[in-house]
């Protein structure tokens, strides 16, 4: 990979490389680099934040949560209290997380302190908050696209905070809300997509390093909730059955986690000839940084197409990636026309690397509601439920919200995208009950 880019880079270009480019497309005119290669790295994203993305040679601080640094800006916020006041102030951050062997890394992301006086019983209390999928470039991180509702770089790159309207609810309701970025988005990537580990460290680690942050209203012992749909349900139901191993300190109450895609292998069968189906690329070049011995088994698995979608979306944000593989099948990408899918776990390493991504394999000692709809286009409804019945058995209050809505644009993400927006009164209503004290009804 890093040969066909390094040659691009010296001015070495075929038509086809330059028309490629103008549609967003990277494409080598010369090489077929190997899936197994590194990626090129990516300077931190450029903006009135400064350097803030680029992290220092060694991470101030001693343990995971610790903050690194800070940065405050006006965030755009779109719901008015009734006050007429917007409702809260905006930080950007970076906070000390770990790898899967426990060394440091930075994670970036956004704490947002609430205008609004928290009614309910106790001290404040903080959502830590995932988001669903934005894209695996540096440029995609929540933080920047919360400046001003939107990234945008012609011709193509785009990422919509539109988890915007989640944080604003929250804080319109007096809970304070830190947003993380994940792990390579915004820091140095690649970022691992639906990284079970990963992802789940960095919700946990984002609200220690909110609770650490000088000058908010924040208890360092007070509740803490995780909420997140889609990927972020993944992020959250993995950081739900985390937290009592990884952060027994943290005072957590409940967890929201919308959709969360539980076994990737159905997921990715699932997605098969949909829009969403471009972010395979995302997970993969993710694998390679997380789990490099998988290298070999897509240098097996890819073709030249397979290989180029790689390099195409190790950088992209979520509105390029839909543009340009939306309904699209993974046949086309693999050596023997087989779905991807079944040619990565018909492999023992690809099968373990995938199967260790799955949810359910631990034990939240929290209440839990999950959400999904029956018609989900994108992740498959009866995975959240065996979820469910998974964590009932071992004792977890869980309340499933089946939502059923009727097949709705098939293959679009139609069903999956409606049920995160509608949802949002109800969720923030359930976890302010558990911030409440207030127990859930015992699951069946």
């Amino acid at each position: 990979m890093g040969d066909g880019v390094n040659r691009m880079q010296c001015g070495v270009r075929t038509w086809s490389a330059v028309l490629a480019t103008t549609f967003g497309v990277l494409i080598s005119g010369f090489a077929t680099p190997h899936a197994s290669a590194s990626p090129p790295e990516v300077p931190a994203p450029s903006g009135p934040w400064g350097s803030f993305y680029d992290p220092p040679a060694v991470l101030p601080g001693n343990a995971a949560g610790d903050v690194i640094r800070e940065q405050a800006f006006t965030p755009i916020l779109s719901i008015p209290t009734a006050t007429g006041a917007i409702p809260g102030s905006a930080r950007r951050i970076m906070y000390r997380s770990v790898d899967d062997d426990g060394r440091p890394i930075p994670v970036s992301g956004t704490y947002f302190e609430p205008s609004t006086a928290w009614q309910g019983r106790g001290p404040r209390p903080l959502v830590s908050l995932a988001s669903g999928t934005i894209g695996a470039g540096r440029q995609c991180a929540p933080s920047i696209a919360m400046q001003s509702l939107l990234h945008y770089r012609p011709p193509f790159d785009l990422s919509v905070a539109y988890e915007q309207l989640a944080v604003d609810y929250l804080l319109a309701q007096g809970i304070a809300v830190v947003f993380t970025d994940y792990v390579g988005l915004g820091t140095p990537g690649p970022h691992p997509y639906i990284n079970r580990g990963y992802s789940a460290r960095a919700v946990i680690d984002a609200a220690r390093a909110a609770q650490r942050l000088p000058g908010t209203s924040l208890s360092t012992s007070g509740p803490v909730g995780f909420w997140g749909y889609s990927q972020g349900g993944h992020a959250v139901a993995a950081a739900a059955e985390l937290q009592p191993t990884y952060a027994p300190e943290l005072n957590v109450q409940g967890t929201y986690a919308g959709a969360p895609p539980v076994a990737l292998a159905d997921t990715l069968a699932r997605g098969e000839g949909s829009t969403l189906i471009g972010a395979v690329g995302y997970f993969l070049n993710g694998a390679l940084r997380t789990n490099p011995e998988i290298g070999p088994v897509l240098d097996r698995v890819l073709n030249d197409a397979g290989r180029a979608m790689m390099r195409n979306t190790a950088n992209q944000c979520v509105g390029e990636t839909l543009l340009n593989y939306s309904f699209q099948h993974t046949t086309q990408w693999t050596k023997t026309g087989e779905p991807l899918g079944a040619a990565i776990t018909n492999d023992p390493i690809g099968r373990r690397i995938i199967e260790e991504q799955a949810v359910g394999n631990l034990t939240p000692t929290a209440p839990v509601l999950l959400t999904s709809n029956v018609n989900d286009d994108v992740v498959p409804n009866s995975r959240v439920r065996d979820l469910a019945h998974t964590w009932c058995e071992r004792g977890v209050p869980v309340t499933l919200n089946n939502i059923e809505l009727p097949p709705i644009l098939p293959s679009t993400a139609t069903g999956h995208g409606i049920p995160e927006f509608a949802n949002i009164p109800a969720a923030a209503s359930w976890i302010i009950d558990r911030f409440n004290g207030i127990a859930p009804a015992p699951c069946s």
